[in-house]
């Protein structure tokens, strides 16, 4: 059997982390639901920044949306939305083979809203009542105030993906969140069965700290932070408080191991592929490391539910100076910042298309 197709038996999903107008007009989306089993897909500014920047796949769409008057935020959600909602339809046969479980497509709240709550909540629930689509899942980062927009999304029934956790206390906080929205729900007579996941960055973590710690440690950091959060995850799901909800109807926040393309040339292009195989949790993957995988991935160990040798690792990182409660909280800021620098060069990238567009219109070309 096909590594990857062996991960979906061991209880884990795989998800693309891409999405471009390309990939689906050309099938490749459809090839790798058929032939490497993936059943959903994550997109992010850059994601649609490249594809807007480096093709023509939008030329029509955002010469037709110009024509309309749109521009701004407003044209660029529009695009994104046509993108996910072709997606969604894809993924949705799996969707609903697994009752809701798997089978989402998932789209970001504008990155600008990261500390402001309202916005955030009016955000994910007016872009999922646009989607159109059950499988279509709302990405909230997980900072301060977007944990107030998890639990008041997930209590008005908007799917979430948190986003941009990097740390076992930051998952632990967006898991809370969830679990209170989901018990509002339930005594307020609704159904619990709003879906979630929450998205763990691992890669980051290793590139952050390479020039600091010894050849030895290196591209264990992230694994070891994964391994810490996958133990309090399981732990979660198995408290008293949890298992009510289960109970009751509701469905565990999944557990999303994201940023998991090897950044290090020397390291193995599927390092955290194989590391990071555990039932009850996704891992989402670029296309070169899919494909990469799928050639030449193994399936080792399990990730052990009492989180391994993580905390003699941890350990060993403190010992090489290196705070990871402090570089948790690093790494999330530093990651809203790079989230928006890269929805402002995607509207400026979709503006200057726009411009393009019509000048040559103007030509008559």
């Amino acid at each position: 059997m096909k590594p990857i197709r062996k991960l979906s038996e061991l209880g884990q999903s795989i998800w693309l982390d891409n999405i471009t107008r390309g990939l689906l007009a050309s099938g490749t989306l459809s090839e790798y639901i058929r032939d490497f089993s993936v059943t959903g897909l994550t997109s992010n500014p850059s994601i649609f920044d490249h594809a807007i920047r480096n093709s023509h796949d939008y030329d029509d769409d955002i010469r037709q949306k110009l024509k309309e008057g749109k521009s701004g935020e407003e044209l660029l959600f529009e695009i994104e939305l046509e993108d996910l909602r072709e997606a969604a339809d894809l993924f949705r046969p799996v969707h609903d083979e697994t009752s809701g479980v798997d089978g989402w497509a998932s789209l970001e709240v504008s990155p600008m809203l990261a500390d402001d709550a309202a916005g955030t909540i009016a955000a994910a629930t007016a872009l999922f009542e646009s989607a159109d689509r059950p499988n279509v899942i709302i990405k909230i980062p997980g900072t301060k105030a977007g944990v107030t927009a998890i639990e008041e999304s997930i209590f008005a029934g908007v799917p979430i993906n948190v986003t941009l956790l990097f740390s076992k206390e930051q998952y632990l906080a967006s898991a809370e969140a969830y679990l209170r929205g989901i018990e509002r729900r339930l005594a307020a007579g609704l159904r619990s069965d709003v879906s979630s996941v929450a998205s763990l960055f691992v890669s980051r973590w290793d590139v952050t700290v390479a020039d600091k710690v010894p050849e030895v440690l290196r591209g264990q950091l992230g694994i070891a932070v994964a391994r810490q959060t996958y133990k309090a995850y399981r732990e979660l799901l198995d408290s008293p408080r949890w298992q009510h909800i289960f109970n009751a109807g509701a469905r565990p926040q999944r557990l999303l191991w994201a940023s998991t393309g090897t950044k290090d040339p020397n390291a193995s292009d599927v390092l955290y592929v194989e590391a990071l195989i555990a039932p009850l949790t996704i891992n989402t993957l670029p296309d070169a490391t899919l494909k990469a995988f799928a050639d030449h991935g193994q399936i080792g160990p399990m990730m052990p539910d009492d989180g391994g040798d993580c905390e003699a690792v941890l350990a060993k990182f403190a010992e090489a100076g290196i705070d990871t409660a402090a570089l948790a909280d690093q790494l999330q800021k530093e990651g809203a910042e790079k989230f928006v620098k890269a929805w402002n060069e995607l509207l400026g990238s979709t503006m200057s298309k726009g411009d393009q567009l019509k000048k040559a219109g103007s030509n008559g070309l």
